[in-house]
């Protein structure tokens, strides 16, 4: 099998998404400081951050948007890991009919619309980025997807401060991965997908090592 990497890697002062600031990232003990509590020539280093949880690659629980659903601690793991994965190629405003007949029932379905080749610029937060329409959102419902996701800065319209694509699949416990990086490394069907975030109780978001695992087993 190959394993390939879909989330952007977490820097110092990064920018994510315009106006939430960046992680910081440090030491809590540095190897120096560590002497003297350990043994002679045992050294340990201990990092800190402190960062929003909206950072890198991230996954959303029903409580980044509804006040009763559930967080990260009460996220299944059969939302999140080892799903089915469909790949979608769409760009601008997604409409429903990008699904058409493909198998979605139980997927992780992902949206590929390039967007990632911005990341890092001001231009990955302008407003006319793709996303999804209240009809794409709700065809997902319908047909019994199990997590969405985009390799864009928001899976809703930013021209407003409505978001009815989170509020739709957020309100029926389906968890929402934005920020994917390198999605045309893998193909329309075929692969599993994981995207697993810390059971932290009392957080709603929190950043993913998403990936995907493709059977490159040759046929017999």
């Amino acid at each position: 099998m190959r394993l390939i990497d879909l989330s952007h890697r977490i820097e110092d002062r990064m920018l994510t998404y315009p106006g939430l600031p960046g992680p910081d990232i440090g030491e809590h003990l540095s190897f120096e400081d560590s002497h003297g509590m350990y043994a002679p020539g045992t050294e340990f280093a201990i990092g800190r951050i402190s960062m929003v949880t909206n950072t890198g690659t991230y996954l959303d629980t029903p409580a980044h948007r509804w006040r009763d659903g559930h967080d990260l601690s009460g996220l299944p793991l059969e939302h999140c890991a080892n799903l089915p994965l469909v790949v979608v190629d769409a760009t601008g405003a997604i409409a429903d009919d990008v699904l058409d007949v493909l198998p979605l029932s139980g997927a992780a379905v992902i949206f590929r619309t390039g967007w990632d080749a911005h990341w890092g610029t001001d231009r990955y937060g302008d407003i006319d980025h793709p996303h999804l329409t209240v009809a794409c959102a709700e065809e997902l419902v319908a047909r019994g997807v199990a997590l969405v996701g985009i390799d864009s800065v928001n899976i809703d319209s930013t021209a407003t401060g409505e978001r009815p694509a989170h509020s739709t699949l957020l309100s029926v416990g389906i968890p929402i991965v934005e920020h994917l990086t390198v999605l045309h490394q893998l193909p329309s069907t075929g692969a599993r997908f994981f995207a697993v975030p810390p059971a932290v109780h009392g957080l709603a978001t929190f950043p993913v090592r998403a990936f995907a695992v493709i059977d490159v087993t040759p046929e017999p």
